[in-house]
């Protein structure tokens, strides 16, 4: 069972995500759900073998919630910015050091802030204990750093233990 469906609970993450995106059950649909469900980890399956499983998955569903919350107000935030005055930007690029040490953790961290507007994870260093991290917009670097370190690099830790 296990070399024909690989990771399941990846399987039904995908069929549902695949049902909302078309955003309309029918039998085609299903189908070609089903199909990506089972294809998509299979074909997958060599890259996904050093994956870490979830330790706390209340605490990833919190930070599921934060993120949303953060995207949201980011977006405001930079909207602000942008319809403003320009002159009040203050790009910047800070160095966030990293206790995660898991590749996967790190690029979830990384994907975070990414998906944040506003940032934008720009480098990783060699020996993976800098993040290099652009803010469109930031007065006080070492306020940015403790705040992803605290709202989303301390989550990962504790949802994977590393």
């Amino acid at each position: 069972m296990k070399n024909w469906l690989p990771y399941p609970v990846l399987s039904v993450i995908l069929v549902v995500a695949w049902l909302m995106l078309a955003a309309q059950i029918s039998v085609a649909h299903v189908l070609l759900a089903l199909f990506l469900a089972w294809g998509i980890p299979l074909v997958c399956k060599p890259f996904l073998v050093s994956t870490q499983g979830v330790r706390n998955p209340i605490a990833a569903i919190r930070l599921i919630f934060l993120v949303m919350y953060d995207i949201v107000m980011a977006n405001i935030a930079v909207a602000r910015l942008i319809l403003g005055r320009p002159d009040r930007l203050n790009p910047v690029f800070v160095q966030v050091p990293l206790k995660l040490t898991q590749s996967m953790s790190i690029s979830l961290l990384a994907g975070i802030i990414t998906m944040t507007p506003g940032t934008v994870s720009a480098d990783l260093s060699e020996d993976n204990t800098l993040l290099l991290v652009h803010a469109l917009s930031c007065d006080d670097p070492e306020a940015l750093i403790a705040e992803i370190k605290e709202r989303y690099e301390k989550p990962l830790i504790e949802i994977f233990g590393c």
